[in-house]
């Protein structure tokens, strides 16, 4: 008898866990009983995703403070890592945006949470050693892509919990909330790397700076001590409850997910659709990346296009009830719809990420030197009174993420496809005019003079995607019906992540060409295309769905 009651304890936990009835279109359903689990199951997934966004974006902040203690890579290889992660991170949206509809959300984001501890704990380890080669570092970029990935599965799990008219709100907050993992990676590993918090587990010695470092609270000399391997440390000390706080207090939707046979069966199907994106992401990675990391022989547009191609078709051909789900969930793609947010979350989304992780090491770079006559040769020489990247890379990406709540609001009071319109049209020309500020810092020997004018102008940049990312989930919330909106949301979010890798990408190379500006200008010219797709398709009087 006393054996049969930790069994029946078990089997009332995981009916607490899963949710047989949910109807939150009915009013009285939602106010009586969904609204507090959908409560909780939301600030349960905002720190979650925080911590998510946090792994996947600190390679932007730790190759900045490698290139500061002398790693022995170029910059050229270091921005390398800020891009295989956002690939990485993009890729794995594609399958994460599936995992709801197989696994369950309490699953998912308790698996997906978990798996963060691997890049986390590894690049502690890692960076506790100048000597340790690239490939190491390349391979921890790779696994951190699973906090990107998480964004897809989490963004689709909390949609589900919401009625239409709450859709902005409610996923601008998990988003936008969540967004600050960015401004609270960029803010807290540049803090905990001027402390010995580890020191006492054996957690490696200090570095010493060979250049001029930041925090939020001012510059750090050079020849001072630092802990870069904190940067890694510190997320594996706030995982841990985070990790157990999904399990014990998040739910699965039965009327979502209604064929979950087990936890270990949801686990493994979780891990069977990363481990498809792990394998396309890195194969075409090795197939991008120069030697002596890999062929170099593919274009990067070619490689995100094979890449995605590849992650879907896998899917596709997976055994199971995997294979299955993604074969009904792919009919996504005979909608035009899912084809132009696709490209409107890319103006929105993509932009905020891209910016988030190219950020750092371009004001390293673009102001970190200036640009002198020696002997009448033009030279790239230290800049003496450059800013710290580590002191100021953190400000747009907090008001994009602090105004994206705002942005869901806003759209659900007047429509999310006016809003879009209204960003676009600021996108484009704060874009032009932030291209040619770094042009003219560039090309002088006191760039430190247009700092404040270039990140002005990333931070207005940064404000329109906020709230540009509210607007386009709401007009998401409104195009598709409750089948088709959690995969659609994970797969132009999916698409969108490339901008974390496409943005480093083309911003390196168009500093390393000496033409910066370009990169900016570019920027500018498909958020204009993206205005005049947003009017004709949602906006113009002959528009075959009405989202003003």
């Amino acid at each position: 008898m006393n054996q049969s009651v930790p069994s029946q304890n078990r089997r009332n936990r995981r009916r607490n866990a899963d949710i047989e009835h949910w109807d939150v279109e009915n009013p009285q359903f939602w106010e009586t009983t969904a609204k507090p689990v959908a409560t909780r199951n939301l600030w349960i997934s905002i720190p979650n995703l925080l911590c998510g966004f946090a792994v996947w974006m600190m390679w932007g902040i730790i190759t900045v403070q490698m290139l500061n203690l002398g790693f022995p890579f170029e910059p050229a290889e270091l921005f390398t890592l800020t891009a295989i992660a956002g690939l990485s991170g993009a890729t794995l949206r594609i399958p994460a945006s599936f995992m709801i509809r197989i696994a369950g959300g309490r699953n998912t984001v308790f698996l997906t949470t978990a798996l963060l501890l691997i890049p986390a704990l590894g690049s502690g380890l890692a960076l506790q050693n100048a000597e340790t080669p690239l490939w190491v570092f390349q391979l921890l970029a790779l696994l951190s892509g699973i906090g990107g990935g998480n964004f897809a599965a989490s963004m689709s799990n909390i949609s589900t919990f919401y009625p239409k008219n709450q859709q902005g709100l409610a996923l601008g907050m998990n988003a936008g909330l969540g967004n600050f993992g960015v401004t609270t990676m960029q803010i807290l590993i540049p803090a905990v790397m001027t402390i010995g918090l580890f020191t006492w587990l054996g957690a490696g010695e200090s570095m010493t700076l060979l250049r001029d470092s930041g925090t939020l609270i001012g510059r750090i000399e050079a020849g001072s001590e630092t802990y870069i391997q904190n940067a890694g440390f510190i997320w594996v000390v706030i995982l841990i409850p985070l990790v157990i706080a999904a399990w014990f207090g998040m739910n699965n939707l039965r009327t979502i997910t209604p064929e979950i046979k087990s936890t270990p069966t949801a686990f493994a199907q979780i891990l069977g659709l990363y481990s498809i994106g792990i394998i396309t992401a890195g194969l075409g990675l090795y197939l991008y990346l120069p030697a002596p990391t890999g062929l170099g022989i593919l274009n990067p547009w070619i490689a995100v296009v094979l890449i995605t191609l590849a992650t879907l078709g896998l899917m596709r051909i997976m055994p199971g009830r995997i294979g299955e789900n993604s074969k009904r969930q792919f009919t996504i793609f005979k909608n035009k719809h899912t084809w132009s947010m696709t490209i409107l979350y890319i103006l929105t989304f993509g932009s905020f990420i891209g910016f988030s992780m190219a950020l750092p090491l371009s004001i390293t770079v673009i102001f970190g030197s200036a640009t002198v006559e020696v002997n009448g040769v033009i030279e790239r020489v230290a800049n003496p009174n450059a800013p710290s990247a580590l002191t100021w890379a953190w400000i747009g990406p907090f008001v994009g993420a602090l105004i994206r709540p705002l942005g869901g609001w806003i759209s659900d009071k007047w429509g999310g496809s006016i809003v879009t319109q209204g960003i676009a049209i600021v996108m484009v020309f704060a874009s032009a005019a932030v291209g040619y500020v770094m042009m003219l810092a560039y090309q002088s020997a006191t760039p430190e003079q247009y700092f404040l004018s270039f990140i002005v102008l990333f931070i207005v940049i940064f404000a329109a995607t906020g709230i540009g990312n509210g607007s386009t989930f709401r007009t998401i919330g409104v195009v598709f019906n409750q089948e088709q909106k959690g995969p659609v949301l994970g797969w132009t979010s999916a698409v969108a992540g490339f901008g974390a890798f496409i943005a480093p990408m083309v911003i390196g190379d168009q500093i390393r060409g000496g033409t910066p500006e370009y990169a900016m200008y570019g920027f500018a010219v498909f958020y204009a295309l993206c205005l005049i797709l947003n009017w004709w398709f949602y906006l113009r009087k002959s528009a075959e769905i009405k989202n003003p």
